[in-house]
């Protein structure tokens, strides 16, 4: 082992130099120590960086809060443009423009697969709301037919396509680049687009659905914010060095005690509890449902006498609200760990510097893309009926029977009801 036998840097021990393996990605304890106690409390610059952020963490919440009044299909708009927005964050991340320079037209490969990916997902997820939308034109109801008959075909090829374009692009001694980007561009597409399709299907089977947990995932945040900022003193995790364990336990009670109020509030409003059935802008009406009705719980007896309520309201949607709220307080934080961890691994501060304050689009859509997966898990398998439903038959029957098979089967069915009238009398 070579040892060092001149002087060294400064302020190192033994006068030696901090030596790194090549290629490592390991910090130097030093480093390390001195990142581990850099915590909010500790730091000068807090009360400046607190009012940028909060700053744009007000034009952010402003912006939502019209997106939402707007409707569905404005809510739907808002999240294909964080989706390439974080796209683009994603593939500037190993963008290399010495080699994209020895390769024109190589980066719109990559938008051609997110594309191609983005028509297959919402083609998936909105092609019945497509149906009921132009139901009463007779040409446009044939042409979506068609198109959403041809829709998986389509997309196959949009992609072979996009794989042959690849294939031809191979250039001698930049075939690792090339195909380090192919596997990059796919894990994106995974990463971005597949949680954010769940996201979309939130949102059509009623905003509360969405604006629920997206809610959640930014009070948590900002709860942990604060808390750290005025009493962390333990730091919470390795991988991210401002983190407490101060921050995360009063985030976590501030976030389930939210969720219970908030769910209480947003679950009066028949505009963000209704589904949209289809893809227009108008004012809708339902029947809330027995999630959305309020029930009488009395207190149990065990209460003592003098507590003043002993009969409250509570929409039974509050209770699922709390399984949403414990998901976000413990495991979606898990999402900003990773993504710190990611961050590390590139040696970045930040996905971008498109939010003052908060980085790029990629940094706070850490968290919600976790928590929009499991909302639609939880919602699919806890909330929504698994029967069969008169509006699902219907649904398959319009959207895979032409005209002349839904005809013959509405005779097929009259003359059955008919039969059965006859026979009972």
């Amino acid at each position: 082992m070579q040892k060092d036998s001149g002087s060294g840097a400064p302020g190192t021990p033994g006068g030696g130099r901090l030596r790194r393996r090549r290629g490592s990605n390991e910090v130097p304890p030093e480093v390390a120590k001195v990142n581990g106690n850099h915590l909010l409390v500790h730091d000068r610059n807090k009360y400046k960086s607190m009012l940028i952020r909060m700053y744009s963490t007000v034009w952010m919440i402003g912006g939502f809060v019209f997106v939402l009044y707007m409707g569905h299909l404005y809510i739907w708009a808002m999240v294909v443009v964080i989706q390439i927005f974080m796209a683009k964050e994603l593939f500037n991340l190993l963008r290399r423009a010495h080699e994209d320079k020895q390769l024109p037209g190589f980066r719109l490969l990559n938008w051609h697969f997110f594309f191609t990916a983005m028509l297959f997902g919402y083609g998936r997820i909105l092609n019945q709301r497509l149906v009921n939308t132009v139901i009463q034109d007779k040409f446009l109801y044939k042409l979506v037919s068609e198109f959403i008959k041809y829709h998986m075909v389509t997309c196959y090829f949009l992609y072979i396509a996009g794989f042959m374009w690849f294939i031809l692009t191979l250039k001698k001694k930049m075939y690792k680049y090339q195909f380090g980007q192919y596997a990059w561009t796919h894990m994106i597409l995974i990463v971005v687009f597949t949680q954010s399709s769940f996201t979309v299907a939130n949102i059509f089977e009623g905003i509360f659905w969405f604006l629920l947990p997206a809610s959640l995932i930014v009070i948590n945040d900002i709860a942990a914010y604060l808390f750290g900022f005025f009493f962390g003193r333990t730091p919470l995790i390795k991988l991210s060095p401002k983190k407490t364990w101060e921050g995360f336990i009063g985030a976590s009670v501030t976030t389930i005690i939210s969720a219970f109020v908030l769910a209480n509030f947003f679950g009066r409003f028949q505009w963000l509890t209704c589904p949209r059935k289809d893809l227009s802008m108008g004012w809708l009406n339902c029947d809330p449902g027995p999630l959305f009705r309020p029930e009488n719980y009395a207190l149990p007896e065990w209460v003592p006498q003098w507590f003043p309520w002993r009969e409250f309201q509570v929409l039974p949607v509050q209770l699922h609200a709390l399984c949403l709220g414990l998901f976000a307080s413990i495991i979606a934080p898990f999402g900003g760990f990773f993504a710190s961890g990611f961050k590390r691994a590139f040696k970045i501060k930040d996905f971008g510097d498109s939010i003052p304050g908060h980085g790029g689009i990629t940094d706070r859509m850490d968290c919600q893309m976790v928590m929009a997966v499991f909302a639609y898990i939880y919602h699919q398998s806890f909330v929504v009926p698994q029967s069969i439903s008169i509006e699902t038959i219907l649904d398959q029957i319009l959207m895979n029977l032409t005209f002349e098979e839904q005809r013959a089967l509405y005779l097929k069915i009259e003359q059955i009801i008919q039969e059965r009238l006859t026979g009972e009398s």
